[in-house]
């Protein structure tokens, strides 16, 4: 059987003519089994989310402070949304119940998991009730250890057996059940992690993840003019661009799904018709050969570059500079090498308030004939498997940069020609992101409509 995971996220459930369009959405498609609701996002720019409300419920009942205020604003907008989608649920006894139990849970020091988790619980009954589908809640399927680290083997035999009878099911993201039997949330992502769980679960043929964005971006709007949507990334290149800056989904929703082998669809709940980025397994093949999947970048780095004299020949200098590092309770995020130079690309708040440590304990510990720092750097990756094993894509790149006058003052590229990595300084990064964007994507266009 076809069988899809929906999991829709907050701006596409913040309203009832938009949980309207969500309806019409898994109406359209028979094999969309199973939804997955966030809590209620913002209707516009300067409105509240229910989760933030919820939180703010929770610390004012914490500090014994009134929380009834805060909390009607929670439960007219569930009021409203149940009343315009003609759904007939007694929210008044979910409210309260939720608010005695806040009020219990703050007494007794308990956390705010419960609080913040109440969000996807309403809108879950209510999208339930509206599709005439059974609810289920996440504490009956998803199971955390003492750890507070998802328990597989108690979640997925759970869900397997549960959903397996259910032709359909409303089962709201974000939380499970925690080892001491209270509700517990997902650190981050918390209802894409829900949603990869159980696609993950019920073997799903496909996890469709419906935002408010057709799709993943080539590069970040905020720096090229209307980029280009991804039609098709692996997860491989994925975790690069998020590496990278680019806001994709958290790991924690990639790593279920991936390590199952089941594609994810990015799609857009107000233009369903969209194909929206499709994310694959590795297997797929190449479609377009030297071409790339996308652009990201970070701003905010310092370079500290090290030079010695036969440095190669020198056993075990690269574990005495990064002993340094682990000393001084800093991570590097790249070491470009040469055969007397070595360079540490660090995020700057990785440096905050260190600098001036790490490199006199570089200095004591190595003995450099020279060292210098480089700061106000930023990298910017080319990242796709269309790259790999292509001549040229190299001089490309770096004729692109020259063109715009950007100077490369560094460069990193694994063996897997996945990406390459250039260094840049901070007010070269814009640039260089468009340049290398107008010469891969729009320069290619533009030769093929001249010809």
């Amino acid at each position: 059987m076809n069988t899809r995971i929906c999991k829709f996220g907050g701006t596409s459930l913040a309203d009832a003519s938009q949980i309207a369009k969500v309806r019409a959405i898994v109406d359209a498609e028979p094999g969309r089994r199973y939804v997955v609701p966030s809590a209620p996002g913002k209707r516009h720019a300067d409105d509240q989310k229910i989760t933030d409300l919820l939180y703010l419920c929770h610390e004012h009942a914490r500090q014994g402070v009134p929380f009834n205020e805060v909390f009607s604003i929670v439960a007219e907008r569930f009021t409203t949304i149940a009343r315009e989608l003609k759904v007939s649920l007694d929210l008044d006894a979910e409210f309260d119940t939720i608010r005695q139990t806040l009020a219990d849970l703050a007494r007794d020091g308990a956390s705010a998991d419960y609080a913040a988790s109440r969000g996807e619980y309403l809108n879950g009954r209510i999208i339930a009730e509206l599709l005439g589908w059974p609810f289920v809640d996440p504490t009956e399927l998803i199971f955390f250890d003492r750890r507070g680290r998802l328990d597989e083997s108690k979640t997925y035999s759970t869900l397997a057996r549960r959903l397996g009878d259910l032709e359909h099911a409303v089962v709201p993201g974000f939380y499970g059940l925690g080892h001491d039997g209270q509700v517990k949330t997902f650190s981050r992502g918390g209802s894409d992690v829900t949603g990869a769980i159980l696609a993950r679960g019920v073997n799903a043929n496909l996890y469709e993840n419906w935002t408010d964005v057709t799709g993943l971006l080539m590069a970040d709007p905020r720096v090229v003019d209307r980029p280009r949507t991804i039609d098709t990334i692996t997860y491989r290149e994925l975790r690069e661009l998020a590496y990278m800056g680019a806001t994709v989904l958290h790991d924690e929703a990639i790593f279920p799904v991936r390590n199952a082998g089941i594609p994810v669809n990015i799609r857009n709940t107000n233009a369903p018709n969209d194909p929206g980025t499709m994310i694959v397994s590795e297997a797929q093949p190449v479609a377009h050969a030297g071409a790339i999947t996308g652009l990201a970048g970070r701003r905010d780095f310092t370079v500290i570059a090290l030079e010695k004299a036969l440095m190669n020949a020198e056993l075990g200098f690269g574990r005495r500079v990064l002993s340094v590092l682990e000393r001084n309770n800093v991570n590097f995020e790249h070491l470009p090498s040469g055969i007397d130079t070595m360079s540490l690309v660090i995020s700057d708040d990785q440096l905050d308030g260190k600098l001036d440590d790490v490199i006199e304990a570089l200095k004591n510990e190595t003995e450099p004939d020279a060292i210098e720092v480089y700061p106000e750097m930023a990298l910017l990756a080319t990242v796709g498997r269309g790259m790999a094993h292509t001549p040229g894509m190299a001089a490309r790149l770096f004729t692109a940069l020259a063109e715009a006058n950007v100077n490369i003052r560094m460069i990193d590229q694994g063996s897997s020609e996945l990406n390459i990595i250039v260094g840049v300084a901070v007010e070269d990064f814009e640039p260089a992101m468009r340049a290398v964007y107008h010469a891969f994507v729009e320069a290619p266009d533009a030769a093929i409509q001249s010809s």
